[in-house]
Protein backbone atom coordinates (compact mmCIF):
# COMPACT_ATOMS: atom_id res chain seq x y z
CA UNK A 1 0.00 0.00 0.00
CA UNK A 2 0.94 3.54 -0.76
CA UNK A 3 1.66 6.42 1.73
CA UNK A 4 0.46 9.60 0.57
CA UNK A 5 0.83 11.79 3.03
CA UNK A 6 2.28 11.56 6.60
CA UNK A 7 1.89 14.05 9.16
CA UNK A 8 2.50 14.86 13.44
CA UNK A 9 -0.30 15.96 15.49
CA UNK A 10 0.02 17.92 18.12
CA UNK A 11 1.64 15.93 21.38
CA UNK A 12 5.15 15.15 20.06
CA UNK A 13 7.48 13.96 23.25
CA UNK A 14 10.67 13.50 21.40
CA UNK A 15 10.93 10.48 21.94
CA UNK A 16 13.11 9.61 18.79
CA UNK A 17 11.79 6.45 18.34
CA UNK A 18 10.27 7.39 14.36
CA UNK A 19 13.44 8.79 13.57
CA UNK A 20 15.51 5.66 14.52
CA UNK A 21 13.08 3.64 12.52
CA UNK A 22 12.76 5.97 9.51
CA UNK A 23 15.34 8.63 9.11
CA UNK A 24 14.49 9.05 5.45
CA UNK A 25 11.12 10.69 6.51
CA UNK A 26 11.54 11.74 10.07
CA UNK A 27 13.84 14.28 11.86
CA UNK A 28 13.18 15.09 15.30
CA UNK A 29 13.67 18.90 17.01
CA UNK A 30 14.21 19.65 20.58
CA UNK A 31 10.36 20.57 20.39
CA UNK A 32 8.67 17.91 18.10
CA UNK A 33 9.30 15.73 14.95
CA UNK A 34 9.51 17.16 11.43
CA UNK A 35 9.09 15.61 8.16
CA UNK A 36 12.10 15.85 5.67
CA UNK A 37 11.91 18.01 2.62
CA UNK A 38 13.45 15.66 0.71
CA UNK A 39 10.44 13.34 1.09
CA UNK A 40 7.85 15.93 0.51
CA UNK A 41 6.47 17.60 -3.02
CA UNK A 42 6.39 21.60 -1.36
CA UNK A 43 10.28 20.22 0.09
CA UNK A 44 9.13 22.29 3.44
CA UNK A 45 10.43 20.51 7.04
CA UNK A 46 7.39 20.99 9.03
CA UNK A 47 5.16 18.77 10.80
CA UNK A 48 3.24 19.12 7.51
CA UNK A 49 0.13 18.79 9.96
CA UNK A 50 -1.22 22.68 8.30
CA UNK A 51 0.21 21.64 4.97
CA UNK A 52 -0.59 18.27 4.50
CA UNK A 53 1.96 18.61 1.63
CA UNK A 54 2.21 14.50 -0.11
CA UNK A 55 4.88 12.90 -0.48
CA UNK A 56 7.08 12.95 -3.50
CA UNK A 57 5.89 9.74 -6.15
CA UNK A 58 9.58 7.85 -5.47
CA UNK A 59 8.64 7.61 -1.63
CA UNK A 60 5.12 6.74 -1.71
CA UNK A 61 5.56 2.89 -1.70
CA UNK A 62 8.89 2.57 -1.26
CA UNK A 63 9.06 3.71 2.87
CA UNK A 64 5.41 2.80 3.03
CA UNK A 65 6.46 0.28 5.51
CA UNK A 66 8.93 1.69 7.79
CA UNK A 67 6.29 4.95 7.97
CA UNK A 68 3.50 2.47 9.37
CA UNK A 69 6.01 1.06 11.54
CA UNK A 70 7.17 4.00 12.82
CA UNK A 71 3.62 5.33 13.42
CA UNK A 72 2.97 2.08 15.01
CA UNK A 73 5.98 2.50 17.48
CA UNK A 74 4.79 5.98 18.25
CA UNK A 75 4.15 5.99 21.66
CA UNK A 76 2.03 9.05 21.99
CA UNK A 77 0.04 7.96 18.28
CA UNK A 78 0.35 11.40 16.92
CA UNK A 79 1.62 9.71 13.64
CA UNK A 80 -0.66 10.04 11.25
CA UNK A 81 -0.85 9.25 7.46
CA UNK A 82 -3.36 8.40 4.67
Amino acid sequence: MAITKVWIEEGCIVCNACETTCPEVFHVTEDTCMILPDVRQDGKETENREEQSALKADFQEELADQIEEAAEGCPVEVIKYE
